[in-house]
């Protein structure tokens, strides 16, 4: 999807394109358009400019892969200057100088919008912007400028809109933003950096401001009265450690977004009364107190999340909502009650999306297990709300809580010497069967000897291969699955391509599942599906979205089989780059749930290569295809499977995975293990990669980290939101597996074997660092890892 600088480009060309013949450009400011062209390194988008262009006439104006540009004038004057290249763009070279394109761009004197985005610019803000005294819109986002904001652009008196979004500027908020030095400001939008410290008070006093936009920093206080700020619409402070206090805000406001800050206390009763708006997230906070729902039949929301919270209250099937809500998510609280009927209605198209897990809700829909009823009773005691109830007196409270204390423990007594010895019983009865089958299980589905398997000290957990949790394989009927999908209506559709479609739904006991549709050619023998089933029936490892079972549709005239369905796990917690590379600050992974999330894929790796006969290769594997479950387990969603390989191969002719080699078929196996490698480089740089461009640039860096001892190259190359909190011993050990895997010989390439071999290890060095940390009161950077040994692993490599 384009970018919104990439679509107002786009209609810049076209406006361009529709005006009368124009005046020609003053020579000094032509001159001073391939000035900026030379001090940009002359990009690809500006690669058409010329002493002999007609800037305006439209021939300076581009539009390609590679970025855009345009160039407006009035007059003989260039007014308008639109440069954007793409996102991730490189630095410019080291001999760029981010102060001399500001003074170039001073040469264009009535210059009104400029726009330099995603160009690679680096270097600090330069003062010098505030000489262009009629900028009224600057977007300079994406790129790599650094150090505060300037007070010399305290100059730009006319500026309406200031994009700073996606730099390294920090610092603290200027104090002097605000109506005196901006009075005309109505856009301002820093997501992205590293400011910190308390937003001004100025910044509340702005009669302009539409548009506030702090998100993913680390500013920290309560927000000033932006009730001031009368028509402000969009707010969006998300990702920093801003409150308790809620925020004033005034009734204009059409977007609020808090999540994932330090908010506490209750919802003002006053949002009750927001009749203009359409977004209100306040997700991941230290909200408690009752839930209002009268949010829910606001006339213009569309969008509202209190997720992670602890509101309380009784929610009733009878709740109206408004007509324009499309996303409700309301998990992970203490409510109770019955969803509305509304929210769930088939009349209401499109459909709203419903998320409810884990509150103690009479129902809980498709997100999960619903907490039991008393469990929400004693958090709202705990918080000092009785849900359903008035508040009582502190004495009575304190007499009812005592109460519940004590018949909570007097059930807790009986149940214990009931489990006790319930589970004592199972576990003699059943140890030397659960001994027998791991050994069994160990030898028969890896080719291993039990003997090498228990001297492995430290590869003995990866090679076990189960299903552990997982519902047994069976064969579902088509009623079934019409039940589960609503008789596969739309609203369910995850998604289709030309071999069939997508479904999400929920079995009868509750379970969720994605339903994987297949037509099947006549060619197809019985044979041929019967072994294809086979294959699927195994397909069940804990690291694996796995297969739960299937279903045929017949032809009713001769009995043959038209449409295959196959029934697998449904897993809702996001894919892998959601919370590595595009996580927002608080929900990102760290540095040990990225180890145990590479040691998951892994695992599910070798499963597909030797837990089942045949192996299957050449995984086409992907980090948006690494999905997590509810507890952060990392499952492989898309492999392999030949019934569904087949198809595709003779549908679009093997297009393959953009990051993999032309290996030979001798070393199919080892492909996996390099699109492995793209995987562990995003985990460990944080960097979204999308072409083997950007793989082999940051495989360069990676070697240039590894090569020297200095542990800051190291850490300099780390994600920065773990490479404080690792062990230097486990973050090296995984970035130099992370280089082997990226080999570009394939026999070059470790065997799964060895990969998880190093994950492991690196696992058990960042424990023992985390532990000595802990003990030592915070410990320090080098603590344990500069004194574990590390031993001499198996040679497993094939």
């Amino acid at each position: 999807m384009a970018s919104p600088s990439h679509l107002l480009l786009i209609f810049f060309s076209v406006f361009i394109a529709l005006l009368p013949e124009a005046t020609p450009l003053q020579p000094s400011q032509v001159w001073t358009l391939i000035k900026i062209q030379q001090l940009l390194n002359s990009p690809p988008m500006l690669s058409h400019w010329r002493h002999s262009t007609d800037f305006c006439g439209g021939a300076g104006g581009f539009t390609g892969p590679t970025g855009s540009a345009a160039v407006l004038c009035y007059g003989d004057t260039v007014t308008q200057l639109h440069i954007a290249g793409t996102p991730g763009s490189p630095p410019l070279p080291r001999n760029f100088s981010v102060g001399a394109l500001v003074t170039t761009l001073s040469r264009l004197p009535d210059l009104k919008v400029l726009t330099l985005s995603s160009i690679g610019l680096w270097g600090p803000l330069p003062g010098k912007l505030g000489r262009l005294a009629s900028l009224e819109i600057v977007n300079v986002s994406g790129n790599y400028l650094y150090g505060d904001i300037p007070k010399g652009m305290s100059r730009l008196a006319s500026l309406q809109t200031l994009v700073l979004d996606d730099n390294l500027l920090g610092g603290e908020l200027p104090a002097w933003i605000g109506a005196a030095a901006m009075p005309s400001l109505s856009v301002l939008s820093l997501r992205n950096n590293t400011f910190r410290g308390a937003v001004p008070e100025s910044i509340g006093t702005m009669p302009s401001l539409r548009s506030l936009v702090l998100a993913s920093n680390n500013i920290s206080g309560n927000l000033p009265d932006m009730s001031r700020a009368a028509n402000l619409q969009v707010l969006d402070v998300s990702g920093n450690s801003l409150g308790p206090a809620f925020p004033k805000l005034g009734r204009k406001a059409v977007s609020v977004v808090l999540s994932r800050n330090r908010f506490g206390g209750g919802l003002p009763a006053a949002l009750g009364s927001f009749y203009l708006l359409e977004r209100l997230d306040v997700s991941w906070n230290r909200f408690v107190g009752p839930f209002t729902p009268a949010l829910l039949s606001l006339p213009s929301i569309r969008y509202l999340s209190i997720a992670g919270n602890r509101f309380t209250g009784m929610l009733s099937g009878r709740e109206p909502c408004g007509d324009n809500l499309r996303f409700v998510d309301l998990s992970l609280n203490l409510l109770m009650g019955s969803v509305p009927t509304c929210l769930r209605s088939p009349e209401r198209k499109p459909a709203t999306v419903v998320l409810v897990s884990t509150n103690c809700l009479d129902s809980g829909g498709d997100d999960g297990s619903q907490r039991p009823s008393p469990f929400c009773q004693n958090q709202a005691l705990a918080v000092g709300i009785v849900p359903g109830k008035e508040r009582k007196s502190v004495a009575s409270q304190a007499g009812f809580v005592a109460g519940i204390v004590v018949a909570t423990l007097a059930a807790v007594s009986v149940v214990a010497l009931i489990v006790f010895f319930a589970v004592r019983r199972a576990a003699v009865k059943g140890s030397k069967a659960r001994a027998l089958a791991t050994s069994e299980e160990e030898s028969s589905s890896t080719g291993y000897p039990s003997k090498l398997l228990a001297d492995a000290r430290y590869i003995s957990q990866t090679v076990k291969l189960g299903a552990l949790g997982i519902p047994s394989y069976r064969s579902f009927s088509l009623v079934e699955l019409e039940a589960a999908t609503n008789n596969f209506e739309n609203s369910y559709l995850l998604g289709h391509d030309s071999l069939g479609e997508m479904y999400r739904g929920q079995l009868g006991n509750g379970t969720p599942v994605t339903i994987r549709t297949l037509k099947i050619k006549r060619s197809q023998t019985t044979q041929s599906l019967n072994r294809h089933i086979e294959t699927i029936s195994r397909l069940r490892h804990q690291n694996l979205v796995s297969a739960l079972g299937h279903c045929f549709e017949y032809d009713p005239d001769n009995s043959t089989v038209t449409q295959l369905y196959i029934v697998f796990e449904y897993v809702q917690n996001g894919n892998l780059r959601s919370r590595i590379s595009q996580g927002t600050e608080g929900c990102k992974l760290t540095w040990s749930q990225r180890i145990s999330a590479a040691i998951g894929v892994a695992k599910g790796i070798q499963f597909l290569h030797g837990g089942i006969i045949p192996g299957l290769v050449g995984n086409d594997l992907r980090i948006t295809n690494i999905l997590l479950d509810q507890n952060h387990v990392a499952k492989i969603g898309s492999y392999n499977i030949p019934i569904l390989a087949e198809a595709m191969k003779s549908e679009q002719g093997g297009a393959g995975n953009k990051f993999q080699q032309t290996d030979s078929p001798l070393y199919r196996d080892k492909t996996d293990i390099f699109d492995f490698g793209v995987i562990l480089l995003e985990v460990v740089s944080g960097k979204t990669i999308t072409s083997m461009y950007e793989v082999d640039i940051l495989k360069e860096l990676l070697a240039w980290a590894i090569a020297d001892e200095d542990r800051v190259r190291r850490r300099s190359f780390a994600d920065p939101a773990v490479n404080k909190g690792c062990s230097d011993e486990s973050l090296r050990t995984i970035m130099e597996i992370c280089q082997r895997c990226l080999a570009k010989e394939p026999a070059q390439r470790p065997s799964v074997e060895d990969v998880l071999w190093n994950l492991q290890f690196a696992a058990q060095v960042q424990d023992d660092w985390e532990v000595d940390a802990w003990s030592s009161g915070g410990g320090s950077p080098v603590s344990s890892s500069s004194r574990v040994t590390r031993p001499s692993r198996l040679n497993l490599s094939r």
